[in-house]
């Protein structure tokens, strides 16, 4: 069974209302289960939120096709593929204006925090995933795209 779990820091200078407006313009928020966790900073806490199905990706794989960034967005998850697992994360500034931005995580490109996804896929196969959520293009145009994500 697949789990997508989201995990975004928010800091005392941010607005929750706003960080929970910028995950839910890439991801559907209303799929998922979402609670608050005490973070190791005073100035902190995180939003973690879970789902059992590939469903709050949707709007993400949507965004991609819309925005013409499968290619980028296809180097992230392999780059991000370990273990059964795929891990990205999203500029989270970039989310609330409703675009799409991969970003490293340890080279600190998100200043306030990257929203994290971490993609379990067990049951499924990696490749098959990775095609439904970002294929790779030919000219732009995706090749060998897969409709069920699993």
């Amino acid at each position: 069974m697949p789990v997508v779990e989201i995990r975004v820091p928010v800091f005392l200078t941010e607005d929750k209302e706003r960080v929970l407006k910028a995950i839910a313009n890439v991801l559907h928020m209303d799929l998922m289960k979402c609670r608050e966790v005490k973070a190791p900073e005073e100035d902190s806490f995180i939003l973690e939120c879970t789902s059992d199905s590939f469903k709050p990706l949707e709007k993400l794989r949507s965004l991609l096709r819309t925005q013409r960034t499968l290619d980028a967005a296809r180097t992230y998850l392999e780059k991000g593929y370990s273990g059964g697992v795929v891990r990205f994360y999203l500029n989270k500034q970039a989310a609330y204006t409703g675009k799409v931005s991969f970003c490293a995580y340890e080279f600190g490109e998100s200043p306030l925090g990257a929203i994290t996804v971490t993609v379990h896929l067990e049951g499924c196969n990696p490749e098959k995933f990775m095609n439904w959520l970002a294929p790779r293009t030919a000219q732009g145009v995706p090749v060998a795209e897969e409709t069920d994500p699993c």
